[in-house]
Parts: structure tokens; sequence; C-alpha cells
């Protein structure tokens, strides 16, 4: 049971700053605790944490056009954030942490405007059949938070102007664009605003977790927190955690599974894997990122990669374990 609670709705719309107060959160929750935090984005593209930014999005045009690129702890896909995009946190002990009860604070909100939505699969919301909400999930040894988006009033051809999606993807989702896929919630109830929305959510955080907080403007600062927050700051807007490693790989290789898509680059000296990097929009963020590490140095031998794979994934839960049958599955049939 949740013996404090925190509401914080910042007014920052610079993506870089609220992604590192989403961790600085993240990393100082206390174990009795579940913290609402509300932010907005302005023009900006949210790739997940194992992406490749140069095919999920056109960064070009996007840096052009004065947007950001912005890349988080979690895994799973890009997403378009503007001001008609209303995002939200849940931060919670490990303990805590509680998808169905975080899920129903977003759908009682959303039921309360005279909309009525559900869920779809293991982190969508939907109304009217159209995705309306996207969440992604970050799990610590002492905190986890769940994060996602309410589309309110975005402009869905900027959504559609720069993010790149494969037709695979599309075709695996049973639809033919991003505009046949998601709604505003204005397009079910004209009249709502992004504040009605916030206030909403407020109101159901509250009832769900018996909540008397205050909504707090700003994070309380003092030199440390000053200090830690500039540090994640710096981290999130620099080119190297946006961008990456972008090298020439030797031999690629992708392929689309149900839990999402995966591409593979191997750099190769004397037939042994130099480098690995693996890039996903799967929602399991930290085993695909180990990944790399465990191909680096064994023989590019898709039999001996496949082993290693499973081997890895041997004491991991079930979901992750399939992960890894998948992929040994398709390694072996590329019989390199």
């Amino acid at each position: 049971m949740a013996n404090e609670t925190r509401i914080i709705r910042t007014s920052s719309k610079d993506p870089w700053w609220n992604l590192a107060v989403e961790e600085y959160l993240l990393e100082r929750v206390k174990p009795d605790q579940c913290i609402l935090y509300i932010w907005q984005n302005e023009h900006t593209v949210v790739i997940g944490r194992n992406q490749n930014p140069w095919r999920e999005c056109r960064t070009d045009l996007l840096e052009s056009d004065g947007g950001k690129l912005a890349r988080r702890l979690s895994g799973g896909g890009a997403v378009y954030h503007d001001s008609g995009n209303l995002n939200y946190t849940f931060v919670t002990g490990r303990e805590l942490f509680d998808t169905e009860r975080q899920f129903n604070v977003i759908l009682s909100a959303v039921r309360s405007l005279g909309i009525e939505a559900g869920k779809s699969g293991r982190n969508d919301l939907v109304a009217d059949g159209r995705k309306f909400s996207g969440n992604a999930f970050c799990i610590r040894k002492q905190g986890a938070y769940q994060h996602g988006t309410i589309l309110v009033s975005a402009d869905v051809d900027n959504m559609s102007k720069y993010l790149q999606v494969s037709e695979e993807k599309m075709r695996s989702k049973g639809v033919k664009s991003v505009r046949s896929r998601v709604v505003n919630l204005t397009e079910l109830n004209p009249g709502i605003t992004v504040d009605d929305v916030a206030q909403a959510l407020i109101g159901s955080f509250r009832r769900e977790y018996g909540s008397t907080a205050d909504v707090e403007g700003t994070l309380r600062k003092d030199r440390e927190s000053c200090e830690a927050l500039e540090e994640l700051y710096c981290k999130y807007s620099s080119w190297a955690w946006r961008y990456g490693e972008a090298p020439d790989f030797d031999v690629t290789y992708e392929t689309r599974f149900p839990w999402g898509g995966v591409e593979i680059g191997f750099m190769l000296r004397n037939a042994i894997v130099s480098k690995a990097i693996v890039y996903s929009d799967a929602m399991d963020a930290a085993w695909i990122e180990s990944l790399a590490g465990i191909m680096e140095g064994m023989r590019f031998n898709a039999e001996e990669l496949a082993n290693r794979i499973l081997g890895s994934a041997a004491e991991a839960p079930d979901d992750v374990r399939a992960m890894a049958e998948d992929l040994a599955c398709w390694l072996r049939s590329k019989s390199f």
C-alpha cells in the first residue's frame, strides 16, 4: 500500500528536461511511494531505448523544422509528441508497481469525460477501436515506472510526416497507415481540452490511491538535486544518447516477430563478431540491450550464436525465454 503519494505537473515542454526529471524520480522513489508525473513535449519524436533513430524518424526533416529527437529509458516504439498530447508517468517503489491499477487510473479518467475506453494487448488503450494511448515500462531493483501518452488533439499529419513506420509493422497491426490506427479524444468528445484530461487524470489518481496530495508545479530543489538533474539533462540532450553509434556493419539481418521488430548488425574480424548492435521496438528493453554483449566475441556461426542467446535466457521469465527461442530459430534459418 502506498503510504505517500505525489502529483507533479510540469510546465516545461522540453523533452530532454522532462525525461531527465522522470529518471530522477525513478532513481529516488521511496519503497512505499507512488508518484503521478504529468508532462508535455513540444514538436518531438521520442524513440524507444533500443531503436535506430534513422529508421524510425525522418530526423533531418524533424530538426530542420525545429523539432527535437529524444530517446527514453523504456522499450517500445517511436511516438510523436506535441502540445495536443498529454504524457503521464507512474513512478512507484518496486513492490507497489501494479499495471492493472495504473491502467485503471487512465481508463477511469477517460471514461469520466464521456468516452468509453478499454485496454488492447499488453500496452495500448483504445477508444472507438483505435489507439489513443501507448504505454511502456522501466523496472529497476528499487523502483519502476509506467509511462505513456494520451492523444487529445495531436497533429496527426505531423505524426505521419516525421515517423517512419515500416510497412511490415503496419501489416502486423492490420492497418494501412498511422492515421488509420490512432484517434484523438477530441474526435470522440470535441469539447474537451488537454487540461480537462489532466484534471481527470489527477482526480482518478486521487480516487485510486486515496491521495490528498497537492499538485506540485516544480520539483523541490536543493544543490544535490540540481546537480543530478543537470547531469541527467546533459545525458538526454547528448548526441551519444539520442543517436548512438551508426557503424558500417559487415552483415545485417532484420525481421519482425509478434513481440516486435529486430535488426542486428555485425562487425566481423577473422570470422569473429567484434561488435554487434541490436535495434528493436520490443518492450523488454533491458534484455534486448544485453544481446549485443552476449554475441560479441563469438564465432560468426548461426548455431553457436543461437545457443548463446538461448543460454542467456535460461533463467529469465517466460516471455523473455520465448523471445530468445524466436531469435534462435530465426538465426538458425540463416545458416551463416
